[in-house]
């Protein structure tokens, strides 16, 4: 499959373990390029999905220097959403809590903006799921994050840890989304490409 790529060398750029096993999933030969610090920052008024698309092409940028005639580059970032607040990675267990609280018992948005790279163009997308999170005890809080310190993960949780198992009453969109990368909608774009 993805043939239409066959000329390409696939250079996922991500410090993230989680992409780089749903890449793996597509049956893709990649590597791995682990990004430097990348300020995450963005300009304020950028809203929801505009944030993660920014930040993907920021990684991206980052990354020009190094790309050749026969780079495909694949960079991603995601936030979670909730009132109009962005919950990106926790600085600390402190901030991690405030967090897990905040979504506790309320429905987010997971966003993933994607963004592809050649030399010659480059696509970005972005993804949306819903999250459902039950109202979460004091005790679960603290027990995720002192087992799991979710400290590289937007809005300080992993779907696919502990806490999604007892946390998650509902998914509306791609469970793979809120991992970090939108597999099925990657695909897609790939086969387009």
């Amino acid at each position: 499959m993805l043939e239409n790529l066959s000329e390409y060398k696939i250079i996922l750029a991500s410090n993230s373990p989680r992409r780089k096993e749903l890449l793996s999933g597509l049956g893709l030969e990649f590597e791995v390029k682990l990004l430097s610090e990348v300020e995450e920052n963005y300009p304020p008024a950028l809203q929801k999905e505009e944030i993660p698309i920014y930040l993907a092409k920021l990684k991206a940028d980052a990354c020009y220097p190094f790309l050749k005639k026969d780079t495909f580059l694949i960079t991603a970032d995601t936030i979670v959403w909730l009132g109009g607040k962005i919950f990106g990675k926790p600085q600390d267990a402190v901030e991690a809590k405030a967090m897990l609280r905040e979504l506790s018992g309320k429905t987010h948005e997971v966003i993933t903006g994607v963004a592809l790279t050649t030399l010659e163009k480059q696509k970005m997308f972005y993804a949306v799921s819903n999250v459902k999170f039950a109202e979460l005890t004091e005790e679960e809080i603290d027990y995720y994050i002192e087992k799991y310190k979710p400290f590289d993960k937007a809005g300080a949780y992993g779907v696919q840890e502990w806490i999604g198992y007892v946390g998650v009453e509902n998914l509306q969109g791609s469970f793979y989304n809120v991992m970090g990368l939108p597999v099925r909608m990657l695909y897609m774009y790939l086969k387009e490409w």
